[in-house]
């Protein structure tokens, strides 16, 4: 355990700098430019490195020691961050330095947080997973949320360039934390045979089995509610771990049947002769007869997810309902923060108004499991993306605090749901060996279109107002949600896999 909580005590001192930078960049842009297109590129350069580099970190996480991955990344941010930081103290920081910063640090954020979300499982026993999960999920919470955004709103206020020094300290702080974690960290390579156990002899019956490949409608996760998304991303979260549970049986080990074409499928043998050993993929870099490349890894992640059905809608649904999240939040500041805004709240009031963002969803994962138990997780979720989506309308057609406050409340309970439920069913569905290539593989669909949603928001608003862009973003988000409801029940428990 002395390993885990060096990686708790960074996770911790992580969030803490993401929560400072995330809602500190867009507000150090205001003071820099009132542009709707110009402060839109702030959240274009902060999601834009998951789409260029979600896969191939992906690979690189399954090939080369974790803990190490996390460790050049948080040096470098620090570096950055502290080195810019000096530079602004100047007065001559520019909207334009300030992109490239948070373009440059995002990029190291994906190496950090797709390596992190593996690593956990190898630092305590499998039986404490979901123990593990619940820490690291308060530590980010807290960090980004309760903490790192109402003292971001007070740093823009009493001294900007703290927006970019403090959070490189911490991020070095963290990486320094990180090397007190014994033993390496290097994935075992990928095995692209089912294990030898999962075959049933052909003298003997296979006994029933029902897939879990889907999203039930009327019957709980049987995954704890381990896990929480403190960001408006309602698929993936920054440092957000999506360790498989202990009590969860490995899809790859168990008689439901793989996508089709998908590695890791072997079929029964005709004659019922017992099967070879399996052979190493080379995967992680490791020693055996058929190393891939890197693109290889890459792709292989790629065919699994488009290969099913389910899974590759889910990620379409998340991935249009992101991108009108993004829309929406990237214009939304110019919205209420400032004089001349509709809300006219200063920065440190838009620092609070994300911290009941935190509440909400710290209150929502308290009762998710009832929740979710409830209403079943196909309605469940279907309901959290419909209410969050008409949620954003609230503050639009009402421009008062009194109403930002409470839906900010709602925002962060019903993402907290509809979060527990796609991270639970994708843990469900894919492969151990295939986690951290088809996740990477799920976050381009799913966040790859945030900076394309930032980016025209911005347009839109500098052309036709803000008000067209919080129209075009509900209604992209209405439709995500008419697609997954028509879909669910096409996907019940009983329907084949894929």
């Amino acid at each position: 355990m002395r390993s885990f909580r060096f990686l708790w005590s960074s996770s911790a001192l992580s969030n803490l700098a993401d929560g400072v930078l995330k809602v500190g960049t867009p507000l150090l842009a205001v003071t820099l430019t009132r542009s709707p297109a110009e402060v839109a590129l702030a959240g274009v350069a902060t999601t834009l490195p998951w789409l260029l580099l979600a896969l191939p970190a992906g690979a690189v996480a399954d090939r080369q020691d974790r803990r190490r991955i996390m460790v050049l990344a948080n040096a470098f941010r620090a570096a950055l961050l502290v080195a810019v930081a000096a530079f602004a103290w100047s007065g001559t920081l520019s909207l334009w330095i300030l992109l490239a910063v948070v373009l440059l640090s995002g990029m190291a954020e994906v190496f950090a947080d797709t390596s992190a979300q593996s690593v956990l499982p190898m630092t305590v026993p499998s039986d404490r997973l979901a123990w593990a999960n619940g820490r690291i999920v308060g530590a980010q919470t807290v960090g980004n949320d309760f903490i790192g955004s109402p003292l971001a709103g007070v740093l823009v206020t009493l001294l900007p360039p703290a927006i970019l020094g403090a959070p490189g300290i911490l991020y070095g702080a963290a990486g320094l934390l990180l090397l007190g974690m014994r033993g390496t960290y290097r994935p075992t390579p990928a095995v692209t045979s089912t294990p030898t156990t999962t075959l049933t002899p052909a003298t003997t019956a296979a006994p029933a089995v029902t897939p879990t490949n889907t999203l039930a409608t009327t019957t709980s996760s049987s995954q704890p509610a381990t896990t929480v998304t403190h960001a408006k991303a309602h698929t993936d979260a920054s440092h957000t771990t999506e360790a498989r549970p202990a009590s969860t049986p490995d899809p790859a080990c168990s008689s439901t049947p793989d996508p089709a074409g998908s590695p890791g499928h072997a079929g029964p043998d005709p004659e019922g002769a017992a099967p070879s050993d399996p052979e190493p993929s080379g995967a992680g870099g490791g020693p055996g007869p058929h190393r891939r490349s890197l693109m290889g890894d890459v792709a292989e992640g790629l065919r699994y997810l488009w290969a099913h059905r389910f899974l590759r809608l889910l990620a379409i649904s998340s991935g249009m309902l992101n991108l009108g999240n993004a829309a929406f939040f990237a214009v939304f500041v110019l919205w209420v923060v400032g004089p001349g805004s509709r809300m006219e709240l200063s920065p440190a009031a838009y620092g609070l108004m994300m911290t009941t963002f935190a509440v909400g969803a710290v209150g929502g994962s308290f009762v998710s499991d009832q929740v979710i138990r409830w209403g079943g997780e196909g309605r469940t979720l279907v309901g959290s993306w419909l209410a969050s989506s008409l949620l954003l309308a609230a503050p639009i057609l009402t421009p008062h605090p009194a109403v930002l406050f409470p839906v900010a409340v709602l925002w962060g309970a019903t993402n907290t749901w509809s979060n527990v439920i796609v991270i639970s069913t994708r843990q469900r569905i894919i492969p151990e060996g295939l986690l951290g290539r088809v996740n990477s593989a799920y976050r381009l669909i799913g966040m790859g279109g945030m900076p394309i949603g930032a980016g025209v928001a911005g347009l839109m608003g500098e052309t036709w107002g803000l008000l067209s862009v919080f129209i075009a973003s509900v209604a992209i988000c209405l439709t995500a949600v008419a697609l997954i409801a028509r879909a669910i029940p096409a996907f019940t428990p009983s329907t084949p896999h894929p």
